[in-house]
C-alpha cells in the first residue's frame, strides 16, 4: 500500500512538472523579444540620417559571413549604424532590462509595488560618485580607461553596503530597516552631491547630464561591461522566481516550506544591486523604468514572479529602446536626456498606479 502511494504521488509530481512546463509562456517571451527587436531596428533607422528599416537590415546582415548583398546605400551608412546608433541601442536595451529586472526583484523582496531600483540608495550613491569624479577636476581617463563610471559604480556599491551595515541585526535582515537605512543614505549622499555641485565651477551642464542620464556616448564595450553583471543576476532572480512567489505571502510561511529566509534576501539584494549599479554607472540616473516595467507585465500577464521577471526586462529593453529613440528625435538636432523622456512617461504611469491602489483598497 505505501509503495502504491508513493508511485501515486510520484506520478502526481511528473505530472505537476509537464504541466508547468507546458503552461509557462514561452511564446510570450520569444514574442517580447522579437518586438524587441523590431524596436531596436526601428530606432536604429530614424536619426539626422534618415534610413529605411529593410535598408538596415540589409547591412546588419551583411556582417553575416557567406552573405552577400548587393550594396546600394552609401558606404557612410554603415559607419553611422555600426559605430554610433547600434551601440547605443544596444546599451539602452541592456540599461533598461537591468533596471526593470532589479526593480521586479526589489518589488517582490519588499513586497511592496511602488519599489524600484533606486529605493535603498544605489541611485543617490552612484550620483555622488560621478559628481565627485565631474567636479574634482581629475581626469577622466586614466591609462584609456574612462573613471567615471567606474566612481559612479564604486558609489553605489558603498551606499547600498552603508545601508545593508545599518540595517542588519542579530536576528536577521528586517526589509523595514534596509528601507529606512536606505532612505537616509539616499538622503545624505544626495546633500553632499548638492553641496558638491554649488561650490563647483558655475558649469554644472556635465553633472546634470550625467544625473539626467543618456546614452550620447555609448560604446560597443560598455554593454560588454554591464552583461556579466546582468546575466548572472537576471538568472539568480528568475531561479528564485517560484521563492519570491512564497515571500509574497509572509516571511515565516517561506521559513516553515523550508526556505532559507535570510540567504534568500542577502542573494537577491546583492544582484539586484550589481545589475543596477553596472547600468546606471554607464547611463547615469534614469528614473521610473524599474518602476513601470514590472507594473505594466504585472497588469496584463500577472503577478507570477517566474513569468513577471523575464518578461519585465523584456518589456524594460523596449522601453528604453524608445524612450531613446524619443530622445534623440523630439528635439532634433538637439538631444533630450533620457531621463526626462521616461520622467515624463513615468510620471503619469505611477500616479495611475497610486489611484488605482486606493480604488482597490476602497
Amino acid at each position: 500500500m505505501e509503495g502504491q502511494c508513493k508511485d501515486l504521488n510520484k506520478s502526481v509530481d511528473l505530472k505537476r512538472v509537464k504541466t508547468v512546463g507546458q503552461d509557462y509562456p514561452w511564446h510570450r517571451l520569444l514574442g517580447g523579444i522579437a518586438i524587441v527587436v523590431v524596436a531596436g531596428i526601428l530606432a536604429v533607422s530614424q536619426g539626422t540620417v534618415g534610413m529605411s528599416p529593410w535598408t538596415v537590415l540589409e547591412i546588419i546582415v551583411t556582417r553575416i559571413p557567406g552573405l552577400h548583398i548587393v550594396q546600394d546605400w552609401p558606404g557612410s551608412w554603415e559607419t553611422i549604424i555600426w559605430d554610433l546608433r547600434l551601440p547605443r541601442i544596444m546599451l539602452a536595451g541592456t540599461v533598461g532590462a537591468s533596471l526593470a529586472l532589479s526593480g521586479a526583484t526589489y518589488q517582490g523582496l519588499f513586497r511592496n509595488p511602488l519599489a524600484d531600483p533606486f529605493l535603498i540608495g544605489v541611485a543617490s550613491g552612484a550620483g555622488l560618485g560621478a559628481t565627485i569624479v565631474l567636479v574634482s577636476g581629475v581626469t577622466t581617463k586614466y591609462l584609456g580607461v574612462s573613471v567615471l563610471p567606474i566612481a559612479a559604480f564604486v558609489g553605489a556599491i558603498i551606499a547600498v553596503s552603508i545601508a545593508y551595515a545599518i540595517a542588519r541585526n542579530s536576528v536577521g535582515l528586517p526589509l523595514t530597516n534596509l528601507l529606512l537605512a536606505g532612505v537616509v543614505i539616499a538622503a545624505l549622499a544626495g546633500a553632499l552631491t548638492t553641496l558638491l555641485m554649488i561650490r563647483s565651477d558655475p558649469d554644472l551642464r556635465p553633472v546634470l547630464s550625467w544625473l539626467l542620464g543618456g546614452f550620447s556616448s555609448a560604446e560597443w564595450n560598455h554593454t560588454v561591461l554591464i552583461l556579466p553583471y546582468l546575466l548572472p543576476s537576471g538568472v539568480v532572480s528568475i531561479l528564485y522566481g517560484r521563492i519570491l512567489n512564497v515571500l509574497q505571502l509572509d516571511e515565516e510561511f517561506a521559513k516553515h516550506l523550508g526556505v532559507n529566509v535570510e540567504s534568500a534576501k542577502l542573494l537577491l539584494i546583492a544582484s539586484a544591486t550589481l545589475a543596477t549599479a553596472a547600468a546606471v554607472s554607464f547611463s547615469g540616473l534614469i528614473g521610473f523604468v524599474g518602476l513601470i516595467s514590472p507594473h505594466a507585465v504585472r497588469l496584463i500577464w500577472g503577478v507570477d514572479y517566474r513569468v513577471l521577471l523575464p518578461m519585465s526586462a523584456i518589456v524594460g529593453a523596449g522601453f528604453m529602446i524608445l524612450a531613446d529613440l524619443a530622445a534623440r528625435v523630439v528635439v532634433s538636432p538637439s538631444e533630450l536626456p533620457v531621463g526626462v523622456v521616461t520622467a515624463f512617461v513615468g510620471a503619469p504611469f505611477f500616479l495611475f498606479l497610486l489611484r488605482r491602489q486606493r480604488r482597490v483598497l476602497m
